[in-house]
């Protein structure tokens, strides 16, 4: 005797949006001679992708500068919320015209 192939329902995965969404800052058109802030939330290969990710922009943008990750510290955690509170005046302090964030798998 057979078992039966199991059946599945097909659910929507997202909810609702809790907030409206807001609008994103206009981007750099040109990263030459820019100082990029590194904000990592130290949870997932950072210390690997970091070196990579400047790596390729500095054969793509000359003089391209980069206030790496240890500056910052962790962006995760029971101190995220001051660190957020604090994060613009850090950056403008370290002379950051943009950030990248959030690196991931």
């Amino acid at each position: 005797m057979t078992t039966p192939e199991p059946v599945y329902d097909v659910v929507w995965p997202l909810a609702p949006s809790a907030a409206p969404a807001g609008s994103l800052a206009a981007r750099s058109a040109d990263l030459s001679g820019k100082t990029v802030g590194e904000l990592w939330d130290y949870l997932f290969k950072g210390e690997e992708m970091f070196p990579l990710i400047r790596k390729a922009l500095e054969t793509r943008y000359p003089g391209i500068r980069f206030v790496e990750f240890e500056t910052f510290g962790s962006i995760h955690g029971r101190d995220e919320k001051e660190l957020a509170a604090t994060l613009p005046g850090l950056l403008r302090k370290h002379g950051c015209d943009a950030v990248i964030s959030a690196v991931g798998a």
